[in-house]
């Protein structure tokens, strides 16, 4: 167990490519966890599908949801104000960037817009998208060989 003083750990600083050679993971948002963003759960119900996405730290303003061409996105953003100043001394490390991020479901073209719920709370978006309407496919028929 290492110590955590600055960073994620003590000598993550020390331990990267001098030459940045070797893509290190990193996110500039979220750093090193940066693949870890927008965590999705999806259940199947009898006549929708729900997703529960994990959007930690944001804001309800800051995400949109929009569906173009059968694809449903997730778009969240982070600003900070770089004007803002500490009363009580000078930021000796500040991990925290402006930035966004996005994810995108196809869902299918014959998806009724409004049909579509969202709501977030906790950090989590939850979206409930109805199934489309099946298409039946035809039966199986024998056709003869003259």
């Amino acid at each position: 167990m290492l110590p955590s003083i600055f960073g994620e750990n003590l000598f993550d600083d020390f331990f990267t490519d001098p030459f940045s050679m070797i893509p290190s993971g990193r996110d500039v948002l979220y750093g090193k966890h940066g693949k870890n963003l927008m965590k999705t759960d999806v259940r199947e119900t009898d006549n929708s599908y729900e997703l529960d996405v994990d959007l930690p730290g944001f804001k309800k303003d800051e995400i949109n949801v929009e569906i173009a061409d059968g694809y449903l996105t997730i778009q969240a953003s982070k600003g900070l104000d770089k004007d803002q100043q500490d009363k009580d001394g000078k930021y000796i490390r500040q991990e925290r960037y402006a930035g966004s991020c996005s994810r995108s479901f196809y869902i299918g073209e014959d998806v009724p817009v409004e049909d579509i719920s969202a709501k977030y709370e906790d950090g989590i978006l939850r979206l409930s998208v109805p199934k489309a309407d099946q298409k039946e496919l035809p039966k199986t028929s024998t056709i003869a060989i003259e």
